[in-house]
């Protein structure tokens, strides 16, 4: 679970898409890359012969992977080498092939970038705001100094661009070169208003993520997003915690050259003064930016700025094995989980911070699984990834380097199981989907909660977005669908009060602490049971000839309709 989401430790594994019925079909967006003809459904048998995941094996792994031998897993350490060969060998006992060509890695270059505070600035109109206290900024270009004068101030307002929602704050405004301030999360929550984006849940578009990547794609050269603690869900302590310091980031083709050149966020108190210094009444801004009607608002004012970092290039790798399908090889379904967790921390007298729950349960898990599915007589129609990605605690950027240099195509994903951090918690009642009423997906796994006698709740907090915080929304938001689903705290003994009892004295605890060790005295029965729940949807699906969706009218729809119909 990445420490700079600051999301909610919880019990989850995320289930993909299985077998639609053959009317939901045509609706699913069906099809088949080529040579893949639409079979009669297949998939339950297969998946009654699976052997069942093995307790005592998923004991053993997640034991050696939260092990001091493994110094807590950090991406670019001796521990993260030896992760990722330990997963390798696994793998190949398993009868694994290389899942990325000849290889069992996909090298991800990373870079680490510290800003030096002493000789960086922001500057707008006559002010230069405080690092720390008023603004934090920084600049994903891997460049040791990154430079702007003069640039133009405009309020975007959300600054999302949502033909789906018939939304563009960048209407009729040329940002290139401008430095663009906008809202944090997105017209529904401003508005409480269900038919606006999706209400009070928040949408991709809503997310910090999406804001940065879109004043880039319209060529402003700053993006700063205004601090506001009920919308960003966090307040502004996280923010300074989170983005000043040493930021990890990927090496990307262009070494970041296409985004803007500085990223940030600024205190609501600042900004209110700033709008006061331009004459413009900040209230009543950003009440405008909640309709359909608003256009972008220059401020007169001029930003300038300049970045001094120091750079540190590093490698580590995602480990992916394949078990090939036997009629339809080039549709995949996909696992992932992240191997890695935080290292070794500087103090205390426990130093390595081992990650059993976060994430040696789900690295172990997707072992385990592929161990199960190896094991039947006969191999899939399609082929299976079991993807063990790299750097999720420092921003999901082992999948997201998946998602943006994949080695299959991603419209070729059927779809995807995400594991991360199973607590080892007793028999529940219930599953929570996050994200709620995203795709068609969420109808398969009603099917298998039916079958095991539970129930699903919708998101308890889906204003916060914490279905864009795990490594899923990597590949999510290049169209793949996705499902995020979590064990609910109804337990069957003591109900919802000891299922947040539970969490809360892991989060308290144990999350991202050294505590967060294996226990052999660990309940493993629902852990267990996640797996194979998994393991079976993703048979049937791998087994299939279908083609979920996402819902129409949601943010990913438009682009893997869009991505379907290049394949077919």
């Amino acid at each position: 679970m990445t420490m700079n989401a600051r999301r909610r430790p919880k019990l989850h594994v995320m289930l993909p898409a299985a077998i639609l019925s053959a009317a939901l079909l045509a609706a699913c967006g069906g099809g088949a890359p080529d040579g893949e003809s639409l079979p009669e459904r297949g998939g339950a048998v297969a998946s009654d012969e699976a052997p069942g995941i093995d307790e005592a094996v998923l004991r053993e792994r997640i034991a050696t992977l939260a092990s001091d031998e493994f110094e807590g897993r950090a991406p670019a350490s001796a521990g993260g080498a030896k992760t990722r060969g330990y997963l390798i060998e696994e793998m190949k006992k398993i009868g694994l092939k290389p899942g990325n060509g000849d290889s069992y890695e996909q090298i991800v270059p990373t870079v680490e970038t510290t800003l030096n505070p002493e000789t960086s600035f922001l500057k707008i109109g006559e002010k230069t705001y405080a690092y720390g206290p008023e603004v934090v900024y920084w600049t994903k270009r891997v460049e040791e100094a990154v430079s702007f004068e003069d640039s133009d101030v405009v309020f975007v307002g959300y600054g999302v661009v949502a033909p789906e929602y018939g939304w563009d704050d960048y209407a009729g405004v040329d940002v290139t070169g401008k430095t663009v301030i906008m809202l944090v999360n997105d017209p529904g929550f401003a508005t409480q208003d269900p038919d606006v984006f999706n209400g009070n849940a928040m949408t991709y578009y809503g997310r910090w993520t999406y804001k940065y990547e879109e004043a880039a794609r319209q060529g402003a050269a700053a993006a700063i997003i205004v601090h506001q603690t009920a919308p960003a869900a966090y307040g502004w302590g996280v923010v300074e915690g989170s983005w000043k310091g040493p930021q990890i980031d990927l090496v990307r083709r262009d070494r970041g050259a296409s985004r803007v050149a500085l990223e940030g966020w600024m205190q609501e108190a600042d900004v209110r003064a700033l709008f006061e210094t331009a004459g413009k009444d900040f209230d009543a801004l950003v009440a405008a930016a909640a309709t359909p009607e608003f256009e972008a608002v220059p401020l007169d004012l001029k930003a300038s700025a300049a970045i001094k970092n120091s750079i540190r290039l590093s490698l580590s790798a995602n480990v992916v094995g394949m078990l090939e399908g036997s009629q339809a090889p080039e549709a995949y379904v996909l696992y992932v989980a992240h191997w890695d967790h935080l290292g070794a921390t500087a103090a205390g007298e426990d130093k390595i911070s081992n990650g059993a729950v976060d994430n040696a349960t789900g690295t172990a898990g997707i072992l385990s699984i592929a161990e199960s599915i190896a094991a039947l007589p006969e191999r899939p129609r399609r082929s299976i990834l079991f993807l063990a990605v790299t750097a999720e605690e420092s921003g999901l950027l082992g999948s997201a380097y998946f998602a943006e240099d994949p080695f299959v195509p991603l419209a070729n994903i059927v779809g995807g199981i995400n594991i991360d951090g199973v607590l080892p918690v007793p028999a529940t009642k219930n599953l929570v989907v996050t994200g709620y009423g995203a795709s068609e997906l969420e109808d398969i796994l009603k099917k298998y909660a039916d079958q095991r006698g539970l129930y699903i709740s919708p998101d308890p907090e889906p204003e916060k977005g914490y279905f864009y915080r795990s490594d899923h929304i990597s590949i999510a938001k290049k169209g793949v669908p996705m499902l995020y689903a979590d064990l609910g705290p109804d337990f069957v003994d003591g109900g919802v009060e000891a299922g947040e009892a539970f969490g809360a004295d892991y989060r308290v605890n144990r999350y991202h602490l050294p505590a967060d060790e294996y226990d052999p005295s660990w309940d493993m029965e629902s852990m267990v049971m996640l797996f194979e729940i998994a393991r079976d949807i993703g048979l049937d699906l791998a087994n299939s000839g279908d083609w979920p969706n996402w819902y129409a009218g949601t943010e990913f729809r438009g682009l893997r309709d869009a991505q379907r119909a290049e394949a077919e």
